[in-house]
């Protein structure tokens, strides 16, 4: 599946990208949970919430010059361990919101580390004609392991409104383990080529983002992210405008979910059969017309066809964007390149839904969609005279 690589390495390499998702959204919601049986004021689940990304936005770019220098290995490795410790600190210490507002933190920290180095592991050893495809399974197994974290929390749970948190910490610790022992069958060798283009490399952030496609890159995935944590937001309150239950709402959410999966599996087909370019405007396209779609009134069936073209189109911008940077980085900066567009993500996932909050706040849920549509359109300028096939 990835280039050089065997096939028992590409399978550790996608457990571990599902197993890093996965106990990222089952320790979130049980810190949560966890904070809510301590009697926390509102605005502590708030400072919870943002602990999450303070280290992603701070250590992104070090940490793609780490995996750089370093290798995938060792990083994802350093990266799973705090994830592992993390977990266990929750469990044992894990008592105020002190402890777990730090547990947070450090669970952002390593998941970063794991993320990076599993996209460098791709970006690093895969073919060009074959990168789309193994980007589409990297996020496939991520997307998979969203969806076991939180159907880990309803089997743990069961019936009960407050889930039994020291359980869901003790079967986190477990998948750290795992987790952990997975990266051993990643390679650990960096080539002396890649060496020796990190040694040439001027290892600044603005000299990266000054080569050819690379902001662009960076700003076409924000907007997608950003977008996608818009819908989920958004279309609840969409629904509760029209009259929908929150079991419709919360079946159309998956059935954008379960689209966007099914575009990432097939990603690597249809690019090579109609070019990676056209794929991107083409995905970006239909991500715009389902979003003003969404912003018109029309019955519950319609809207969950519309669901579905805004998965299909918003799943296929994230991996593409990803072999998009990884063909425009300079040669051993690759995993900063990845790095960084980690960080945009986490800054558009801030600053776009506050800017299209504010201005579609007199227009309501549907406004919000139609002003969704505007930005992810405009992103189709950024394309303009990219090459990427």
């Amino acid at each position: 599946m990835i280039g050089e690589l065997g096939r028992r390495t590409s399978t550790a390499l996608l457990v571990h990208s599902a197993l890093i998702q996965a106990v990222t959204f089952l320790v979130r919601p049980a810190a949560t949970y966890r904070a809510l049986e301590l009697d926390v004021p509102g605005f502590a689940l708030g400072l919870l919430a943002a602990s999450y990304a303070v280290f992603p936005l701070l250590l992104a770019v070090p940490t793609g010059g780490l995996v750089d220098r370093l290798g995938e290995r060792r990083l994802m490795a350093t990266g799973s361990a705090v994830v592992l410790s993390c977990s266990a600190f929750l469990l044992l210490w894990g008592s105020s919101i002190v402890a777990l507002v730090i547990g947070t933190a450090l669970l952002g920290a390593g998941q970063l580390a794991c993320v990076v180095g599993q996209q460098a592991v791709v970006a690093n050893n895969a073919a060009s004609t074959r990168m789309d495809s193994a980007f589409g399974y990297l996020t496939f197994a991520a997307s998979l392991g969203q969806a076991l974290g939180p159907l880990a929390i309803s089997l743990v749970g069961g019936a009960s409104i407050r889930p039994d948190t020291r359980a869901i910490f003790l079967l986190s610790v477990v998948m750290g383990l795992v987790l952990f022992a997975t990266t051993f069958v990643v390679p650990a060798h960096v080539s002396a080529r890649r060496k020796k283009a990190v040694s040439a490399g001027t290892g600044s952030a603005v000299s990266l983002l000054k080569s050819p496609g690379v902001a662009r890159a960076l700003a076409t995935s924000a907007t997608v992210l950003g977008v996608v944590d818009l819908t989920m937001v958004y279309l609840p309150a969409l629904g509760a405008d029209r009259g929908l239950t929150s079991a419709t709402v919360g079946a159309m959410l998956t059935v954008r979910a379960v689209f966007s999966m099914v575009s990432r599996l097939l990603l690597g087909r249809v690019s090579r059969r109609i070019g990676r370019m056209r794929l991107l405007v083409v995905s970006l396209a239909l991500s715009t017309a389902a979003l003003a779609a969404a912003a018109v009134p029309m019955p519950a069936w319609l809207l969950f066809g519309v669901m579905a073209v805004l998965g299909l189109g918003l799943g296929i911008g994230q991996p593409l964007t990803m072999s998009w940077l990884s063909a425009q980085a300079p040669t051993g900066q690759r995993g900063r390149a990845l790095a960084l567009r980690l960080a945009g993500n986490r800054v558009g996932q801030v600053v776009l839904p506050s800017a299209i909050g504010v201005v579609a706040a007199g227009l309501g849920a549907g406004g919000v969609f139609l002003a969704s549509a505007v930005v992810v359109g405009g992103t189709l300028l950024l394309l303009r005279g990219v090459q990427l096939d």
